[in-house]
């Protein structure tokens, strides 16, 4: 191959959509790699130890060949010298990266080492890491991080320490606050992008291991019998009322009776829905595609709504779905007294009623497509209320048969040790 001048880099071009490397006759290791899109850039390769590494130099263009060449020869003369450019480059990178440019990457790459993991579950750990880590941690090295600056970054945003209001569409805003979930949720998804940097090798150990995450205020999530019969009493008069929509209702009772997460039975689109099975046959959701069970009460409503369009709720106007459960959910649990119960608390009490009416924990768990068994083992203190109830049957059961020819009322003393 001849000498690298401006003239042999302005005619050479790639052919066939595969990329073209012309290599230096003059300086050996020196080259230049052109690629289908007619970038053109300078390189230099050397091996080090057996193995090949291939230094960029820069772009042609912003380079003349000359200059290419006098920095080509710098670095392999470095390398004569005992010297690896690209690992040294390497390491100068991976020291001077900040926990900002650590998310970025992560957010940018994480999804090839990990296409199991579900779009919605990045896009949460997406605002974790934008509106929590990056405020507070974001200008500090990353390689620098220590367990106890993970542990105040914790505390920090449980004390509300980044709390913003901030503009996110033309007529949206998104309100940051603190609290102990938010942080404990952030430091796990924290802790989630240092082991994906320990496995990258960009960093030495993940910091927040062995950090405790914070303890949580468990909520009874629960409702009792009457509250649940206030409940769907407010939403139907509400209805009759014309003071809440038919997909308002609908919503708050399918999400009631089975116990599906609020975007399954919002996004609900009628090919789903499989009358003749009695079942949601939802090709996707938080933990893949899943068959929710209908009950005859459910089908029936089912039943009654038109199914002209591709949603079972569509919005009112488009062709896309309701979406406006927050604020007509917020009026009923007003109405209702009812003030702290979530829309997604609907699905805790699902499960609460199914266990204390005697659903095995498995069973429970696989009606609400949960992936793990210890999620569902939340409610495992209600399986006592059927255990109990049959205990005390059996109990009474051979009371009554040890007591034959006594009276209803006679009172047998027990016996002291």
């Amino acid at each position: 191959m001849p000498k690298i001048t401006k003239r042999v880099v302005d005619s050479a071009a790639a052919t066939d959509g595969k990329r073209l490397l012309l290599w230096d006759d003059e300086l050996k290791g020196f080259g230049l790699l052109i690629l289908p899109t007619g970038v053109k850039t300078y390189i230099a390769n050397y091996r080090v130890g057996g193995r090949l590494q291939r230094q960029t130099i820069g772009r042609h263009g912003v380079l003349t060949p000359e200059q290419a060449r006098d920095r080509a020869r710098k670095i392999l003369a470095s390398v004569a010298d005992g010297h690896d450019p690209v690992a040294e480059k390497r390491e100068a990178d991976r020291a001077g990266m900040t926990i900002a440019e650590l998310v970025e990457l992560y957010l940018a790459e994480g999804p090839i080492d990990r296409p199991n993991k579900k779009a919605s579950t990045w896009a949460t750990d997406r605002s974790n890491l934008t509106r929590h880590v990056v405020p507070l941690l974001g200008k500090r090295p990353a390689r620098s991080l220590t367990q106890s600056d993970v542990a105040k970054f914790q505390a920090d945003v449980a004390a509300g320490r980044n709390k913003a209001d901030v503009k996110t569409k033309k007529r949206g805003r998104a309100i940051i606050a603190g609290g102990p979930g938010t942080a404990a949720r952030s430091l796990g998804t924290l802790s989630a992008v240092l082991t994906w940097a320990v496995g990258r090798k960009l960093i030495d150990a993940n910091p927040a291991k062995g950090v405790p995450l914070l303890r949580l205020r468990k909520r009874d999530a629960s409702l009792t019998a009457d509250e649940l019969s206030r409940l769907v009493e407010t939403v139907e008069t509400m209805q009759d009322a014309a003071e809440l929509s038919r997909n308002a209702a609908t919503a708050i009772k399918l999400l009631a009776m089975t116990g599906c997460r609020k975007g399954e039975i919002l996004g609900l689109k009628w090919a789903w829905v499989d009358f003749e099975h009695g079942l949601l046959r939802l090709p996707d959701s938080k933990t893949g595609q899943k068959a929710v069970a209908l009950g005859a009460s459910a089908l029936a409503i089912l039943a009654e709504l038109p199914s002209e369009g591709e949603y079972v709720l569509p919005a009112g106007r488009g062709n896309e779905h309701y979406t406006g459960l927050g604020k007509d959910w917020r009026r009923v649990r007003e109405r209702a007294e009812l003030p702290d119960f979530r829309v997604h608390d609907l699905r805790h009490a699902f499960a609460s009623f199914a266990v204390a009416d005697g659903a095995s924990l498995y069973i429970v768990g696989k009606a609400l497509g949960h992936a793990q068994s210890r999620t569902t083992e939340r409610y495992a203190h209600l399986a006592q209320d059927p255990v109990r109830a049959a205990a005390e049957r059996v109990a009474a059961r051979v009371a009554a048969a040890s007591k034959r020819g006594r009276p209803a009322a006679e009172v047998v003393p027990i016996r002291k040790a």
